[in-house]
């Protein structure tokens, strides 16, 4: 499996250094390229198997996929220097570019070609993102590929496109929401005098907790929040003041607004 990566900034960057930790591709197998040569020498520094290269046309040639890993506004321009170098039968190309639907890639390449939308979140620099990923044109056998790599990465989702931008907003934005709790409750615990570090330590292993209780136990979010709200105690107030303020309101419109229509 050979792979070259358009663009090394920070989710190109991050899914070529993660790829590297796994089994499904070999670092010689991957290829990348961006116009910031120091971009690409952090790249090799990282891992000196990782081929580097200024030209798409070039880092292309021989690759089973090629991500575009690339703001949206670039895709049509990078489309247009590499799209005749494609060999459509034999190569997929999978963009990560949010907003970029498959008609627009098919106008930019083919009405042939082989097409992914993959929408990781950032903690794909840790290999825990949760990658939605939707296909165009694809068999089984290419869309159980881009899922195992994506794997490699943290959890993958398959869905049809018109599904993308609400698990985007529930992901790729929803990681920042969880950043805002975060910083919410690190604040809060200033305030009762906690310094804001070991506030955050706690806070983690709590999120964390949460996490492997759902997961593990199998179970919906109010069961386990039912096990900690006995009658008349401090917590069943915590959540209602919440409530009060409007937290599971503010929580869904946030992400509705973050839905691309």
């Amino acid at each position: 499996m050979k792979i070259s990566i358009i663009g090394a900034g920070n989710m190109g960057g991050a899914i070529a250094r993660g790829l590297t930790f796994g089994t499904k591709v070999n670092a010689k197998n991957i290829c990348i390229s961006d116009l910031n040569q120091n971009t690409l020498n952090a790249i090799k520094s990282f891992n000196s198997n990782i081929n580097i290269g200024c030209s798409n046309n070039e880092i292309i040639k021989g690759a089973d996929i090629i991500v575009l890993a690339v703001k949206p506004w670039l895709v049509e321009s990078i489309a247009n220097d590499i799209k005749d170098c494609i060999d459509y039968s034999k190569q997929c190309i999978v963009s990560v570019a949010a907003g970029v639907d498959f008609e627009q890639l098919k106008t930019f390449f083919s009405d042939d070609a082989c097409l992914f939308r993959v929408i990781p979140n950032t903690a794909i620099e840790v290999r825990e993102s949760l990658s939605v990923i939707s296909s165009c044109n694809a068999t089984k056998e290419q869309e159980a590929a881009i899922v195992n790599i994506f794997n490699e990465l943290g959890k993958t989702i398959l869905v049809p496109e018109n599904s993308i931008n609400a698990y985007m907003a529930l992901s790729s934005c929803g990681i920042a929401y969880a950043f805002r709790y975060i910083r919410a409750a690190m604040e809060g615990a200033v305030e009762m005098g906690i310094y804001p570090k070991t506030a955050q330590e706690v806070i983690l292993q709590t999120m964390r907790g949460a996490v492997e209780l759902l997961e593990k136990q199998k179970s919906h979010p109010e069961i386990e929040i039912d096990k900690v709200t006995t009658p008349g105690g401090i917590t069943i107030k915590g959540l209602n003041a919440m409530e009060a303020n409007g937290f599971t309101k503010a929580v869904i419109e946030g992400l509705k607004a973050s839905c691309l229509k």
